[in-house]
């Protein structure tokens, strides 16, 4: 009963110092860890800390994808250290696209701002969710779940996105296969690819090996 009750008193103890610190401001002169950024000594927090302006700037799309990603993560905008959100802007010119990615670390919601584009998730039983999507519409995808977009309307498309977390993470399919040094055989017995194909991504992504 003793044990009790002194694991009941830590516990107690433990959440009442959680609940009086309303933040942790990321002290972005550490490293980050898994649990995100140490805190910034309260006494330096102020209030551009809370503040980003980083997504007002149109994305420049001339590059292969013909897409833009400008994020607002913990190590952009140190407010969000363990809030558990973040926040990003993607531009997609016409039959511009986000390759094939997961977030390891976060589920994410989209609005489609102006414009329109395709999305989709996999799930893990291999079941595709698939949308055309409209200005003003809202798609979710489950953290973990390989996802993209892709403007297939006629006009640039703006996609504010949110994480539930300051940190997601990101993995993106193509260049975890081609932009690595992941041997060119083994990726050939994995995949199905021909060497002729397996070499031709990897020298547009990057790759090696």
């Amino acid at each position: 009963m003793l044990h009790i009750l002194l694991f009941l008193s830590f516990l107690l103890v433990s959440y009442s110092h959680a609940a009086v610190q309303d933040f942790c401001v990321a002290d972005l002169t550490f490293p980050q860890g898994p649990a995100g950024y140490s805190c910034k000594p309260p006494a330096e927090v102020t209030a551009e800390d809370f503040v980003y302006s980083g997504l007002a700037v149109v994305g420049n799309t001339s590059n292969s994808i013909k897409a833009s990603i400008n994020t607002a993560f913990a190590d952009k905008f140190p407010g969000l250290n363990g809030l558990g959100l973040s926040m990003a802007r993607v531009d997609l010119a016409p039959g511009g696209a986000i390759l094939m990615h997961s977030h390891p670390g976060a589920s994410e919601t989209l609005l489609i701002a102006k414009g329109s584009a395709t999305a989709a998730f996999i799930s893990s039983d291999n079941t595709v969710f698939l949308k055309k999507l409209k200005e003003g519409d809202i798609m979710v995808f489950p953290q973990g779940l390989l996802h993209f977009e892709v403007n297939t309307g006629r006009t640039s498309a703006l996609i504010w996105v949110s994480f539930s977390s300051s940190n997601p993470g990101l993995q993106i399919l193509s260049y975890g296969l081609f932009g690595s040094n992941l041997p060119s055989e083994l990726i050939e017995k994995t995949t199905f690819l021909d060497d002729g194909e397996v070499k031709r991504l990897k020298g547009l992504l990057g790759g090696s090996g």
